[in-house]
């Protein structure tokens, strides 16, 4: 198992580990972890991103009730990647609308899946 560098401040745990609500919260997470374990960004500033994410949803209202946590995270990684021009801004946006309507798509229940040209965007190509 991964020893996680450093405290996270409320990540959800139980005496195994993070937990999640959703498959997205563990992908979210383990995304971050793989691309920390890269050496494209030290845990520091990483901890930096999701305080300033946080900060900036209880400004907005969110009442913190840590329901939201894992949307803070996925918002810290998103303007993580942007900042560091590792995700072009119209990719980041045709992925996230990709997903919007999958999701709208797809039967209760069932799970989410993107169609070929969104996995293609996800993995910076064009579809063939």
């Amino acid at each position: 198992m991964t020893r996680l560098p450093g405290p996270l401040p409320d990540l959800p745990c139980d005496s195994q580990g993070p937990v999640f609500a959703e498959p997205w919260q563990a992908q979210a997470f383990a995304i971050t972890l793989a691309l920390h374990e890269r050496g494209l960004f030290a845990w520091t500033e990483w901890a930096r991103y999701l305080s300033e994410a946080i900060k900036a949803a209880q400004a907005a209202g969110d009442p913190d009730t840590g329901e939201t946590y894992y949307q803070h995270w996925l918002a810290a990684l998103e303007r993580m990647l942007l900042d560091k021009g590792i995700v072009e801004p119209l990719v980041l946006a045709s992925l996230r609308q990709s997903w919007r309507v999958a999701a709208e798509r797809t039967p209760h229940g069932k799970p989410i899946t993107l169609g070929a040209a969104a996995r293609a965007i996800a993995r910076g190509g064009a579809q063939t």
